[in-house]
């Protein structure tokens, strides 16, 4: 029978559980949706324990389809295939909060399932699949002791800076929240925690987890109420035998030596396993060799002893197995560039914990493309976690990447992401990987601790060293012991484990599981205070070595260089179909990103072909700003002047009158084309560039003190007449011009030979007077002059003679029209209009 339950969380967020409906076969089932988002979660148990085993066989499986999303997978095989990271991490986020909830004596396989059959754009379903799990095992006949509830916390500043706190924040909420932390617990208490931080102070961070509470608190009253109308009859579990009095038999009779065979001040890790493995070898001595069973049961309550021994020690004697103080951190070995050809190393050793971590520096080509209900990704920060077995000495498959290692690398990447610089600032893609080459204890902190040094001997400019330190806890009714730094036998027996990560100006990781329930805000302050202290000084230890970004990459990781270019110049970098990109790239060997905004970074790790390829990108795109001197070259001459090329494919005009300071006849007296010249842009209209010669020969002239260059007869530009004033000030063609001046006289040119002469003709010269030079108007270009020839005759019929020997057309473009005397002959220029 259907029934359902619907929970209103606080913003107005809703989630609803429905049963009864969907996957009735399963042990338990639940239908959860939020908004458009739908996960069923499923839990079924072998109905049987499985024999020979000492411990729970739980799996948990979270898998996303993409038609959830409304697409089809890429590739070659559309169908889903093996787990993506985003899947396993969330898997793992069901897996850590549920496992400690069920009884110790439960050995029946266990397999949780939550499936994304419908997702959004704007919420992420992970958070339902871990509600969702919880209550299909309320819901279930298996031993459970829950339910749990789940929420993401965000924190977002307003305008004034004052931050709130949000449930479930969205995508697009997400990328501006200071915060984004999971938290899981019951209707009691906390069990789990995980967290990615922009440097937030620990209060914030206390702050999410009581506003967390409050609204789990909600859900798990939700998945109750559900449950008391459809839950079925949890199975009885046969609890572990307790011997008493064969425990304490054993402790009498070894426990000195036990406690002394622990004691890792005296004895490191390896001396220690041979001497508590030596006692146990002697005690099965004494056993029956045909009795499996007395076998099987001293190997429980041996393990049961050793820990008995150190929760005694930790919370009545305050003393830890190596006899550190509860807040002192192991010694700290560093040593950076240790790799000669990775662009950056370190090797980070803490007590019997050792990491090798390497960064390397690529492009964007180099980036991870991933695929989410978001849509496509493109991931330039990466960071991976390995641990081979020989790391704890011992031998083991290595097959694929496990789900530890998937975990681990992404507490640490979420330490880092947050202290990478702005792409503008450092446009390379980053992949760190951190070997593990000796473990006891916190292998992923010391994983955060190397990548910090690494990046900063690669020459990354990181916002602030980032450090990590895990924290422990043993607690025993109204006692309870903050261990910082915890080695194996502490995480191992210890009844939580915090791993807090950061820089001196906040958190930016936190990661949380914890086997018990009452742990309260104030052990959690003094936990987070206790692993502030441990940060700065693992920090002052790190600054000790490298204190910021070596100032000189590695010779082997490539140079990127970022150009911006305007957005309409990226077509003509492409070029048709690639062409252009591609010949610089195969001209220089350097690899080439544009992006829509017009960044181009440039990369090579050959200094001589980025330069080649910089300037090449620079020549292509480049604009003309006015104001500015280029040096260009002539590529062709006209009569009206000369056109210069200032970069590949762009032309501007020099004009006859901007060549030189003085009057320029012919422009092949003063250019030659292929002439490289130094050219003033003085203005820009549309697509049309008017450039000067004369500009930057004044600047020259004044910048070296000397006068000013004399004018020059001849042809060229017309001076300048600053009494004249505007036309408009002289008035018109009617004015009275008042009294004229003496005519100046007029000479004649040597005539022409007699077979050209034309008959009833004569050349002569016009100099000078008012004739032409206050009446004369163009249209176009006009260079001026001072001397034109015309030829004057009479014909019989009274129309105009033709011009013989008139001004080149390079002195004078477009109509000119002027104004006679009358009773002077009409004057046309020769190949002008009358």
């Amino acid at each position: 029978m259907k029934q359902d339950v619907t929970i209103e969380l606080a913003g107005g967020k809703q989630i609803k559980f429905e049963t009864g409906r969907i996957a009735k076969q399963a042990s338990g089932a639940a239908f959860t949706t939020s908004g458009d988002n739908a996960v069923l979660a499923t839990a079924v148990a072998s109905p049987d324990p499985k024999e020979g085993i000492d411990f729970f066989p739980l799996t948990v499986e979270y898998r996303e389809f993409t038609y959830a999303g409304g697409r089809i997978p890429g590739g070659f095989i559309k169908r889903e295939g093996r787990p993506s990271e985003k899947e396993i991490l969330t898997s793992r986020q069901i897996d850590r909060p549920i496992r400690p909830l069920f009884p110790e004596a439960f050995r029946n396989e266990t397999q949780v399932v939550a499936f994304v059959y419908s997702a959004d754009k704007e919420n992420d379903p992970d958070v339902l699949g871990i509600n969702g799990a919880s209550c299909a095992l309320a819901l279930s006949d298996i031993p459970f002791h829950g339910p749990v509830g789940a929420v993401r916390i965000g924190y977002i500043l307003d305008a004034e800076g004052k931050g709130q706190y949000i449930v479930n924040p969205t995508y697009s909420e997400r990328l501006v929240s200071k915060l984004n932390i999971m938290v899981v617990g019951t209707k009691d208490g906390i069990v789990m925690v995980e967290s990615g931080a922009k440097e937030i102070p620990e209060e914030v961070v206390v702050g999410a987890i009581e506003f967390a509470h409050e609204e789990i608190k909600k859900i798990v009253a939700g998945i109750e109420h559900l449950v008391s109308l459809a839950g079925k009859t949890k199975r009885t579990v046969t609890p572990l035998e307790n011997d008493e009095a064969y425990a304490a038999a054993l402790k009498a009779k070894v426990g000195d030596r036990l406690r002394d065979a622990l004691d890792t001040q005296k004895n490191p890790k390896f001396e220690s396993y041979a001497k508590v493995k030596e006692i146990k070898d002697e005690l099965k001595k004494e056993l029956p060799a045909d009795d499996p069973a007395a076998s099987k049961k001293l190997s429980k309550y041996f393990e049961g002893l050793r820990e008995t021994i150190f929760r005694e020690q930790v919370l009545n004697d305050r003393i830890r197995p190596d006899h550190r103080a509860f807040d002192e951190i192991r010694a700290i070995s560093i040593e950076t560039g240790v790799l000669p050809r990775v662009h950056g190393s370190a090797l980070f050793t803490r007590g019997e914990t050792q990491a090798l971590v390497s960064a390397t520096l690529g492009t964007t080509d180099d980036a991870q493309r991933m695929e989410s209900y978001e849509g496509e990704q493109k991931r330039k920060f990466m960071l991976h976690y390995n641990f081979p077995p020989f790391s704890v000495g011992e031998v083991g498959r290595m097959t694929g990447v496990g789900r530890r290692e998937i975990g681990h690398g992404a507490l640490a990447w979420r330490a880092i992401e947050a202290v990478l610089p702005a792409e503008d600032e450092s446009p390379y893609t980053l992949r760190v990987v951190s070997d593990i080459l000796e473990s006891n204890g916190s292998s992923s902190m010391a994983t955060v601790c190397g990548a910090s040094l690494s990046l900063m001997q690669a020459g990354i400019p990181l916002k602030g060293a980032v450090a990590g330190v895990a924290m422990g806890l043993v607690k025993e009714g109204d006692k309870y012991a903050v261990l910082t730094d915890i080695a194996g036998a502490e995480d191992h027996y210890g009844d939580m484990d915090f791993k807090v990560a950061g820089t001196r100006n906040g958190i930016t990781a936190l990661q949380m599981d914890i086997k018990i329930m009452g742990i309260t805000t104030q052990i959690m302050r003094e936990a987070l205070e206790q692993a502030r202290k441990g940060r700065l000084f693992l920090l002052d230890t790190m600054d000790a070595v490298i204190s910021k970004a070596a100032d000189e990459k590695s010779a082997f990781a490539p140079r990127i260089h970022t150009i911006q270019i305007p957005t309409d110049k990226i077509r003509d970098l492409i070029g048709p179909g690639g062409k252009v990109i591609r010949g610089i790239v195969d001209a220089t060997g350097v690899k080439i990103d544009v992006d829509d905004t017009g960044r181009v970074n440039v990369a090579s790790s050959d200094a001589e072909g980025l330069a080649k390829a910089i300037q090449m990108i620079s020549d292509i795109t480049a604009v003309p700003e006015v104001g500015k001197t280029y040096l260009g070259k002539v590529v062709r001459l006209a009569e009206f002047g000369a056109f210069v090329e200032i970069f590949p494919g762009t032309d501007g005009l020099l004009h006859v009158s901007e060549i030189a300071e003085h009057r320029v006849k012919e422009v092949k007296d003063e250019l030659r084309e292929g002439d490289q010249i130094l050219v003033k842009v003085l203005s820009i209209e549309g697509n049309r560039i008017k450039l000067s010669r004369k500009a930057v020969l004044r600047e020259q002239r004044e910048k070296l003190g000397l006068p000013p260059v004399a004018e020059q007869s001849g042809g060229g530009e017309r001076s300048e007449r600053s009494d004249r004033g505007e036309r408009s000030d002289r008035g018109g063609r009617d004015r009275d011009r008042g009294e004229r001046g003496p005519r100046p006289e007029r000479t004649e040119r040597p005539a022409a030979p007699a077979a050209e002469q034309p008959k009833h003709e004569s050349t002569i010269v016009l100099e000078g007077g008012d004739d032409f030079e206050d009446d004369d108007e163009f249209e176009g270009e006009d260079e001026g002059g001072e001397e034109v020839e015309v030829t004057a005759g009479a014909p019989a019929d009274g129309s105009a003679a033709p011009v013989d020997g008139a001004r080149p057309a390079a002195q004078r473009r477009g109509r000119r029209r002027r104004s006679r005397r009358p009773g002077t002959p009409e004057v046309t220029p020769q190949g002008g209009n009358s």
